[in-house]
């Protein structure tokens, strides 16, 4: 009979866990408990190529596996992304894990993590799809009603390191922290001086709170603290960072879509607050300790919100909330989660935010 998991040492590890933003941040104590667990193992992380960028570099990790799911997304539909899926799945086999932890849960996930043909396949029991068809063992939270990254943390207890610390280590070098400031410093925010970082877009349309919410915030930081304001968000946000930008009093410096992932989590390494809606870099700014107001909707903020700070949560407890819902045109209820959250909540958190860094 096989020892226990915890007694087993393995020397290949494959950790699945492709995206998106906010997951991958949360998976990163179960890398760093790894490396601690299993100093000598070679560990590999199969992760979607747009978030390549942050953890590249990272001290815990041996190699990086991309997963390019837009084009993969065609297979079936052309020849050429066909034999490339093979190849890509023929070279998983070929570095022969001992070791795969899928913490994705869902049936691609599951699938990769049975085609490395490693004798040990870790996953979550509550997974989708039918993905735990592919494990050998399954992990279980303690509850459902826990963060995202307390139910991981299942997999350290059952690899026998659940006893370390949940940390959090994002690998951002000097010249991350230099190029950040020299987009400050060319518009006209000193990085040496308090700023605040505003997110106004999400992946998902239900958890963008209105524009306008984001302009009076804006106006309220800059004329009532007399703070600059940054703006910042991916390609897909260009837009609703240029309308916010447009309709304040005193224009923010914009900066969306003109960062690396690593220049954005130095921008927010540096600032004073951060203020965001349900999304990546509201997931940054919480493992990195920033002061913080997230506008939560649609989702559960003890789930998924910004982990162990509850009080930087801003949300309406309404009975339809949380629904899950990504898109506008399947909700009932007008959007009230966002729509009927007024701007005076918003400022209050950051009025109590800043009172308190500058009592610290």
């Amino acid at each position: 009979m096989a020892p226990p998991l915890a007694e087993r040492e393995f020397e290949r590890i494959l950790l699945i866990k492709p995206s998106s933003l906010g997951d991958v941040t949360h998976a990163l104590p179960i890398l760093e408990g790894l490396r601690k667990r299993y100093p000598n193992a070679h560990i590999a992380w199969m992760l979607g190529t747009g978030f390549v960028d942050l953890i590249e570099g990272h001290p815990a990790l041996d190699e990086i596996i991309p997963f390019d799911r837009k084009r993969f997304g065609r297979l079936g539909r052309s020849a050429a992304v066909n034999v490339e899926f093979l190849r890509y799945v023929s070279s998983l086999r070929r570095k022969r894990f001992d070791l795969a932890i899928d913490l994705q849960g869902l049936f691609r996930s599951g699938f990769f993590a049975w085609v490395t043909r490693a004798p040990v396949r870790i996953g979550p029991g509550e997974s989708r799809e039918a993905a735990w068809v592919f494990y050998t063992h399954r992990f279980h939270a303690e509850t459902m009603e826990s963060h995202a990254v307390d139910r991981l943390w299942s997999v350290a207890e059952m690899l026998g390191f659940g006893d370390e610390p949940r940390s959090f280590h994002l690998p951002i070098s000097p010249d991350d922290r230099a190029a950040a400031r020299r987009l400050l410093v060319d518009g006209g925010v000193n990085p040496d001086e308090d700023y605040a970082v505003v997110f106004p877009g999400a992946r998902w349309e239900t958890k963008v709170c209105p524009a306008e919410r984001f302009t009076t915030a804006i106006d309220h930081m800059h004329e009532a603290h007399h703070l600059p304001v940054v703006l910042a968000g991916g390609r897909d946000e260009e837009e609703v960072c240029r309308s916010v930008q447009h309709a304040c009093r005193r224009h923010p410096l914009n900066l969306a879509g003109k960062t690396t992932l690593r220049q954005v989590v130095a921008l927010i390494e540096g600032a004073r607050l951060v203020v965001v809606n349900d999304s990546g870099p509201m997931h940054l700014a919480g493992v990195l300790g920033r002061p913080l107001v997230a506008v939560l909707g649609p989702t559960n903020p003890v789930r998924t919100g910004p982990y162990r700070q509850p009080e930087a949560v801003v949300r309406l407890d309404l009975p339809c909330s949380p629904c899950y819902l990504k898109r506008l045109d399947r909700c009932g209820h007008g959007h009230a989660c966002m729509a009927d959250l007024d701007a005076e909540r918003i400022l209050a958190a950051i009025d109590k935010n800043l009172g308190h860094a500058r009592e610290a």
